[in-house]
């Protein structure tokens, strides 16, 4: 039987930790809050610290005193024979202990030739008696013979200091005072300080966080001036900032001020570029309205003229008939580019379009029966709703979109290609796209394809001054919607989107 193989155990999922970055406050104010608040917990640390630790080695040195005072008189009365035994050995049971003027705790212990030979303790009681461990046997007759204070941890007893003094009779001698004092103040001095440094934490977190709030509402101004100049719109034309700086936040003296000053002084840079800016602008559109408009009349007389020449009876030579059906078809295209540019330069100036209600359905059946005209080679369809689509705004812009869009994949798509419009409406919106099946726009292009003069290659047409999608946003855009584009090799669709309830039209 072969032996399956082990299958491979899951990797566990290991859980990615905040970096500590992501764990600081984030604002300026919760920083300097919470920093000032370490930095006394910090300070309240170490005065607690050095206060404990202040305290328990003066009353260490007050026991190493005391127990230099106490000298070896109470282990000594460890010595005294057991006259109930009538013998000459120690005192087993401590009956005859001396613990007078012994501190309660006080410990003693008699060692002769390292072995400790007896122990006892004073208590508020008579019994003085202690049990020693054989660790606490070992530690004790491993105290230096020197008289000088050493620290001894009794199993029983605790912690002590002791001092170890040769005996009269060879043996030696150790005294002990008890450390439960010192350690029981220090507990309590802990506890003292965790109270009263919790206390003044909060307080000081508090009282802190009013006084960094307080001291950082001339930058809230500050910022409250640039978060509104943010919402500004500055495509509108508009090239007045009223918002600025209050003189007060702008002093020269402190961090805020500085900031204030110099966001006053881009602010000022800035509307002074606007202005720049829209002069341009209106002097371009000025220009661009008058010439088309000074346009017009010289190429209408150019046009009438050669239609003239062309109805002239007498015979004309062959080269120039030619010649004069192709001024007279420029002067057709240029009499249209000057119209679509004075169109585009009345947008651009917020001339007041009609506001009437359109029936777009019966608008892109008329634009679609044009188109179908002009364009026989190519497949068009329909895709509409049962019921009919009505707007607000200008017929005659409206069906312009309509127009320039059809003419738009007319003029850049082979014949075959299959050209569908689609009308879509809701309660907010109504959508009306041109969808096509030819090879697609140039990505290169995409981005600009409703710019003005933007022109597609020659290979696709060599027809068209780049105006036709420019006026189908700008149009859109006075209606208060969008134009849009999506486009790939097979399928490009160009989308119009208009309020249902009525455009901006002015």
């Amino acid at each position: 039987m072969t032996a399956r193989p082990p299958r491979p155990r899951p990797r566990a999922a290991f859980r990615r930790l905040p970096s500590p970055r992501a764990l600081l406050p984030r604002t300026l104010r919760a920083r300097l809050t919470c920093g000032l608040v370490v930095l006394l917990a910090v300070s309240c640390a170490a005065v607690g610290i050095a206060a404990v630790l202040g305290l328990r080695a003066f009353l260490t040195e007050r026991v190493d005193q005391q127990l230099a005072e106490a000298g070896g008189r109470f282990p000594a009365s460890l010595e005294h024979p057991d006259h109930a035994a009538g013998g000459k050995e120690p005192d087993g049971d401590n009956a005859h202990v001396d613990t007078r003027r012994q501190a309660p705790g006080t410990f003693g212990a008699r060692l002769l030739h390292g072995t400790v030979t007896g122990a006892a303790v004073v208590r508020s009681g008579a019994d003085t008696t202690v049990t020693l461990t054989a660790a606490d046997r070992s530690a004790i007759a491993a105290i230096p013979v020197d008289g000088h204070c050493h620290a001894l941890d009794l199993t029983v007893l605790g912690d002590y200091r002791v001092s170890a003094v040769d005996g009269d009779d060879g043996d030696v001698l150790v005294t002990g005072m008890p450390l439960s004092g010192v350690e029981d103040a220090a507990h309590r001095l802990i506890a003292v300080e965790a109270a009263v440094f919790g206390g003044a934490l909060v307080v000081a977190g508090a009282a802190g966080a009013f006084w960094v709030r307080w001291s950082l509402r001339p930058l809230r101004r500050v910022a409250t001036t640039a978060a509104s100049v943010t919402a500004l719109p500055l495509d509108s034309g508009a090239v007045t900032l009223p918002d600025r700086v209050p003189d007060a936040d702008t002093d020269p003296r402190t961090e805020v001020g500085q900031v204030g000053a110099a966001l006053n002084r881009m602010l000022g840079h800035v509307e002074g570029a606007l202005a720049k800016r829209q002069a341009g602008e209106e002097r371009l559109r000025r220009f661009a309205a008058d010439a088309s408009h000074e346009l017009r009349t010289p190429v209408a007389a150019i046009r009438g003229h050669a239609e003239l020449a062309l109805r002239h009876p007498e015979p004309v030579p062959a080269g120039v008939s030619r010649a004069l059906d192709r001024i007279a078809a420029e002067s057709a295209r240029m009499t249209g580019m000057v119209d679509d540019l004075l169109l585009l330069a009345r947008l651009d100036a917020g001339r007041p379009l009609a506001r009437e209600t359109v029936d777009l359905t019966r608008l892109v059946l008329d634009a679609v029966d044009d188109a179908r005209a002009a364009g026989p080679g190519h497949l068009w369809n329909l895709d509409l709703p049962e019921e009919p689509v009505a707007v607000t705004g200008d017929g005659h812009r409206l069906h312009q979109i309509a127009a320039n869009l059809l003419a738009n994949a007319r003029g850049h798509t082979p014949k075959g290609t299959r050209v569908t419009v689609r009308l879509r409406q809701t309660a907010q919106d109504t959508e009306m796209a041109v969808i096509d099946d030819g090879p697609g726009i140039p990505e290169a292009l995409r981005a600009t394809v409703f710019e003005r003069f933007t022109r597609a290659p020659q290979t696709r047409s060599g027809h068209g001054a780049g105006l036709g999608l420019s006026i189908v946003t700008a149009v859109a855009a006075a209606h208060g919607g969008t134009a849009a584009v999506v486009s790939r090799p097979g399928e490009t669709t160009f989308t119009v989107t208009l309020p249902t309830a009525g455009g901006r039209a002015d």
